[in-house]
């Protein structure tokens, strides 16, 4: 059970020296749009070159949003008094006079555009690009296949950690499309590299059902050999691998085998108040490569299973916010969510030493 004061600061603190994930790549446009993370209002958009660009989503004149004014080129034009920015913050032109005030620029983030993800350097010094998230499955190849989406979820950034290191609920919330009774009753293995800031569960079932999410997509029916290896790096990049296999064929941990197919299930958990936060997800897999019908396919099943973790995650913030206390008992199946809180605690308690 997690003290109420330990569940209060993980509801309620930012780690912002990181990176995280700010937008699909499809939803940039010319059209800027608007979104909140870690607190922030931050304006996206691509200008006419393509570049991807992360302004503060406030015109320094009035406080107008720019994601409400109009791309012309490389510069962004406040809908409001015209105030005219660069892709970098600058103010470069406001109307009725040639010279520019000293303070009109406004904050500029560091993005990182890589596939079908765009990542955003939160942090107020220069961004650690160590620390930036390797996706090469998101990156378009003769190799994999993949699709993504986003969902908001109006619930803390802590219980979506919570609901991804702990797998067995697939069996009750996600028994249509993903669950089969083995994923609750198999043991799970934890491992913790602090060192690398890792979290790592491992769930390796033989000889199970394979559920329909699957079955459509490999061709494999009746029992089969079905791992899944989570790797999570606090704060914000989820990667589960996911294999099957025939029976008596077990996957390879280095996904060299042939008989095998392999899926890479990411998410980036990107907090955007105290009580919401962005369930960004993609689906890369090394079968079927190429096939616009099994993309379709994963696509609307994924959003679906996501959408059934929004409406669970929703459900536990508004009990959390009701007038009765809620306890809470831990299990073995829980060691994976519960070694990640303690890492994010020693990583909060980092950030606050250093500032």
């Amino acid at each position: 059970m997690i003290a109420d004061k330990t569940r209060h600061r993980l509801g309620t603190m930012y780690l912002r020296d990181q990176w995280y994930v700010a937008a699909l790549s499809l939803e940039l446009e010319q059209r800027p749009f608007s979104r909140q993370i870690l607190g922030e209002h931050v304006a996206l958009f691509r200008s006419a070159s393509g570049q991807v660009v992360a302004l503060a989503d406030q015109c320094a004149h009035r406080g107008y949003p720019l994601s409400l004014g109009t791309v012309v080129g490389e510069v962004l034009v406040c809908g409001y008094h015209g105030f005219t920015y660069d892709c970098a913050g600058t103010c470069v032109a406001v109307p009725g006079q040639d010279r520019i005030p000293s303070k009109a620029d406004v904050r500029s983030y560091r993005v990182v555009e890589q596939g079908l993800w765009v990542w955003i350097w939160m942090g107020r010094g220069a961004p650690d690009y160590n620390k930036l998230p390797e996706t090469p499955w998101l990156i378009e190849s003769d190799e994999w296949s993949s699709v993504s989406g986003v969902a908001k979820i109006e619930a803390p950034f802590h219980l979506l950690v919570d609901n991804l290191l702990d797998l067995s609920h697939e069996t009750y919330l996600h028994n249509g499309s993903i669950g089969t009774p083995e994923v609750a009753t198999t043991p799970l293995e934890v491992e913790v590299d602090e060192e690398n800031r890792v979290v790592r569960v491992f769930r390796h079932m033989n000889e199970v059902e394979c559920p329909p999410f699957y079955s459509r997509t490999t061709g494999l029916e009746g029992k089969v050999d079905r791992w899944q290896d989570i790797d999570y790096f606090p704060p914000g990049y989820y990667l589960l691998h996911a294999r099957l296999a025939p029976v008596g064929q077990p996957p390879l941990p280095d996904g060299s085998d042939d008989h095998g197919f392999h899926m890479k299930i990411l998410y980036g958990l990107t907090p955007s108040t105290e009580t919401s936060v962005y369930d960004f997800w993609a689906l890369s897999r090394d079968f079927c490569v190429g096939d616009d019908e099994i993309d379709r396919f994963l696509e609307k099943m994924q959003a679906g299973v996501v959408l059934e973790d929004v409406d669970a995650l929703t459900i536990l913030q508004r009990r959390g916010e009701g007038t009765f206390e809620v306890n809470e008992v831990s299990i073995k199946i829980d060691r994976g969510g519960l070694a990640a809180r303690r890492m994010l605690m020693a990583m909060y308690d980092e950030a606050a030493v250093q500032a």
